[in-house]
């Protein structure tokens, strides 16, 4: 039963630390554009270096 008093304040701990590192990232503009960088994949590079 004490390790409750160590384990629930702990996983408080890491949740919060979660939710602020999200929160921060959609802040900063992290997760705007899910889909461009998939689909750049796709693309054919048009420019390659000359050939020596």
């Amino acid at each position: 039963m004490s390790v409750l008093y160590i384990a629930i304040p702990v996983a408080l701990g890491i949740a919060g630390l979660a939710l602020w590192a999200f929160a921060r990232s959609v802040r900063e503009g992290q997760l705007d554009d899910l889909e461009t960088p998939a689909m750049r994949i796709l693309h054919d590079d048009d420019a390659r270096p000359p050939e020596t």
